[in-house]
């Protein structure tokens, strides 16, 4: 197949998942809370999943471009400032973050932090890749960072694992019942795959605040409400409906699709 096929086909795809959250998100609560209407959803998604999975061996790559494709402005998604950060989140980025560790821990056999510093010494990925957005735009941007796999090697997973967890130092408000960490999470077939990585640079500087600093993860083959910014702790887990609302994800929790491959 050509890849002018594959993208087509990935466009197709971002453009149906999209479509299905628009509809969500702009129908009324009283059906998105129907028992049933939430059934038919899941179903849906699981169907998403099993569709691309068939469509795409599992270590087939999103598409890469060149560094002269890379978008002139890059749009930020989800949090972009102090208004969703700790306090003192700014003033760390502007020394560099000197204190902030990486937590990883759960289901692993050896739970560890790692520095800045930590994840520069290890074997790193640059891909040019396309963000798409749910909200219907794209931009192509340039990340720098060690796979997640090799965090993942280096503490080691147990034989239950079956997710990986992000939690984020930013936090959207709920109206209803206050602070919502921000979280997100993937299963073992992606956290594995090449162009999964944890990117500390975007186009060859360090990550700005507004796209996550000091850290984030990229996952190119989903869209990007999937890539969580302001990384503070990888947890491993083999459920994650205790987590949250327990739908995978703080967007997942307020009805976005917990896989949204494309």
């Amino acid at each position: 197949m050509s890849r002018h096929a594959r993208l087509d086909r990935r466009e197709f795809l971002a453009a149906g998942i999209a479509g299905s959250a628009a509809i969500v998100l702009g129908g009324c609560d009283r059906l998105s809370a129907a028992p049933t209407f939430r059934e038919f959803l899941g179903g849906a998604e699981g169907v998403t999943r099993r569709v691309q999975r068939a469509l795409l061996w599992r270590g087939a790559l999103a598409r890469e471009y060149r560094a002269a494709e890379i978008s002139g402005t890059f749009r930020a998604n989800g949090s972009q400032d102090a208004y969703n950060l700790p306090p003192g989140y700014i003033d760390a980025a502007a020394e560099g973050f000197p204190d902030w560790r990486l937590q990883v821990d759960g289901l692993v056999i050896r739970p560890a932090r790692f520095t800045l510093s930590d994840l520069r010494a290890l074997p790193a990925r640059t891909q040019i890749t396309r963000h798409d957005c749910v909200e219907g735009w794209s931009c192509i941007g340039g990340w720098t960072g060690p796979p997640l796999s090799a965090i993942l090697d280096r503490v080691g997973l147990r034989p239950e694992a079956r997710f990986i967890v992000f939690h984020c130092a930013d936090e959207l408000p709920r109206y209803v019942d206050g602070a919502n960490p921000f979280y997100e999470s993937i299963d073992l077939i992606d956290a594995y795959h090449p162009q999964t990585i944890l990117a500390y640079e975007m186009n060859g500087r360090p990550l700005p605040v507004a796209h996550g600093a000091p850290l984030r993860l990229r996952v190119e083959r989903q869209l990007g409400y999937k890539m969580a910014k302001f990384l503070a702790r990888i947890e491993v887990v083999n459920r994650f409906d205790r987590i949250g609302r327990g739908r995978g994800g703080t967007w997942e929790d307020d009805g976005y699709e917990w896989y949204a491959g494309i």
